[in-house]
């Protein structure tokens, strides 16, 4: 028997949709009882990977997105998924400022954001087959040694 908790999410690629997904992941992940910067942390990084979905992995249209969740101890391991057009260079996408989208506000900061707010980031991508944003975050990271040295 594995030792962790799972869930998976398929909604829609719409953009009223990033609200729910990231309350749903934000609920999930409350049974590590994280603080509430580590749950915005992990509400922002999930916007932005499913905004960078609905936007540019299939340019507005109505299509599925994926969310996977795992917890295994107190790590918290997301994947958000599309069938999209892919990414062709991850390496320049991930650059801060980088956007093939010039027209839209904060475009070329989505992957910036993921990676300051989340412990690890990883993109795979095929052109024409999608993209599949892993990240990971350890919760309550420093707060034990905190309580140890307060004592």
């Amino acid at each position: 028997m594995k030792n962790t908790n799972e869930m998976e999410l398929v909604f829609d690629s719409r953009s009223c949709n990033e609200g729910f997904a990231r309350v749903t992941v934000a609920a999930f992940m409350t049974q590590l009882n994280p603080t509430l910067e580590e749950v915005s942390d992990v509400k922002t990084a999930v916007s932005e990977a499913v905004t960078n979905a609905i936007i540019h992995g299939y340019e507005n249209e109505v299509h599925k997105i994926r969310i996977t969740c795992a917890i295994e101890q107190k790590t918290l391991r997301i994947e958000v998924e599309d069938n999209g057009k892919g990414i062709e260079n991850i390496k320049r996408a991930m650059e801060p400022l980088f956007t093939t989208k010039p027209e839209l506000e904060r475009s070329g900061m989505g992957f910036a954001f993921m990676e300051a707010f989340m412990d690890k980031i990883e993109v795979v991508s095929e052109p024409d087959k999608g993209t599949k944003v892993l990240m990971e975050k350890t919760i309550g990271k420093g707060r034990e040694t905190w309580s140890t040295q307060s004592l």
